[in-house]
């Protein structure tokens, strides 16, 4: 019966290959692993915000702001920055060499494992 369940459970994981897990740790230190859906389209602002977690994305994901400015933690091969972001992050507060805009980052396969902190508000 163990056997039986194991594949079970192993084959919805095997269908379901369009959620990945992304860990982010939020503004006061705390760690969790979140799903998020590769097959929508999203960004990474919009996994947080559906998550509740404390993300502004004040201009919708456009690249207008840095509500959203993260640091990536792994080494993820990330998409090249464009030059609205890279002009948003010169006019942000606490960028470090791993800041990038959520907005930014479409969720995809390859982003499975990723892990992110949020960066402070500049408010």
């Amino acid at each position: 019966m163990r056997d039986i369940f194991l594949d079970i459970s192993l084959n919805i994981r095997t269908v379901d290959s369009s959620i990945i897990s992304i860990t982010i740790t939020d503004r006061e230190g705390a760690t969790n692993v979140y799903e998020a859906p590769t097959d929508m389209n999203m960004n990474l602002m919009e996994v947080c915000k559906a998550h509740e977690l404390p993300v502004k994305g004040t201009c919708g994901g456009m690249a207008l702001c840095a509500s959203c400015h993260v640091y990536v933690l792994t080494d993820h091969e990330l998409p090249e920055m464009s030059g609205d972001e890279e002009a948003q992050l010169d006019q942000a507060f606490f960028v470090k060499n791993n800041s990038r805009l959520g907005c930014q980052l479409r969720i995809t396969p390859e982003m499975d494992g990723l892990a992110v902190q949020l960066a402070p508000e500049s408010e």
